[in-house]
């Protein structure tokens, strides 16, 4: 999958080049690619942004720049879904990471900053997107976040797959069970005694039991999908 970034900050996306992202675009199941959207400003000094209308506070990122931004990279890549990262969009959860990972065949993210971006521009987006009610310095970390998310659960990313099915918000839809490794006891706690075992069956059930637990404790909304009671 292509991931394609509007960005007043290119250099931020360096930090996609390791671990499971940089290992994914190493051996090219993915790619990810910025914009850098000064290019596209206005004038000798290359603005994007302006005060905003009525008054107020802080500066607010002009319509010209973003639309050449997006019409140029959308004429070469006319397949992408457009997604705006805005704290005002639809928070991101599974569900939409495995709908986007299985649906669409590339990604144009486009990343604010200021206080926020020209309302009129809103209309060549296809979707917005949010990591969580609170507010960031701008769209590229979210953005990253999406990356990684969606880049995961694309075949061939993970060396074993078969987590996705047992990791938080898997298959079962709950938080995952706690894990233990060596050493068989530390600072006075030990391992479970079943994971000790060897009894599949018994340790499947504890895990099952313990993911059951712990989604009541802190995501009790989860059990309340169906299937889950």
């Amino acid at each position: 999958m292509d991931f394609h970034v509007i960005t007043l900050f290119p250099e931020m996306f360096m930090a996609l080049e390791a671990g499971l992202i940089g290992r994914a675009q190493a051996s090219g199941l993915i790619t990810v690619r910025t914009h850098n959207l000064r290019e596209y400003g206005l004038g000798n000094h290359h603005q994007v942004d302006d005060t905003p209308y009525g008054g107020g506070s802080g500066m607010v990122m002009r319509p010209e720049p973003l639309a050449a931004a997006i019409d140029e990279v959308m004429a070469h890549h006319p397949e992408l879904l457009r997604i705006l990262m805005s704290p005002q969009g639809e928070i991101i959860d599974q569900a939409v990471v495995r709908e986007l990972a299985q649906n669409a065949p590339g990604l144009l993210l486009i990343a604010g900053r200021y206080e926020g971006i020209d309302a009129r521009v809103l209309s060549m987006v296809d979707r917005e997107i949010s990591i969580g009610d609170y507010v960031l310095s701008g769209g590229e970390l979210p953005a990253m976040v999406v990356i990684e998310a969606v880049a995961r659960l694309l075949p061939g990313v993970l060396g074993n797959p078969e987590s996705l099915a047992e990791e938080s918000f898997g298959l079962s839809g709950m938080l995952e069970y706690p894990h233990f490794t060596r050493p068989e006891e530390f600072r006075g706690m030990r391992v479970p005694e079943v994971l000790l075992s060897g009894d599949h069956r018994r340790i499947r059930a504890w895990r099952e039991s313990e993911a059951r637990k712990r989604t009541t404790q802190r995501r009790p909304h989860l059990l309340s999908s169906p299937g889950k009671l």
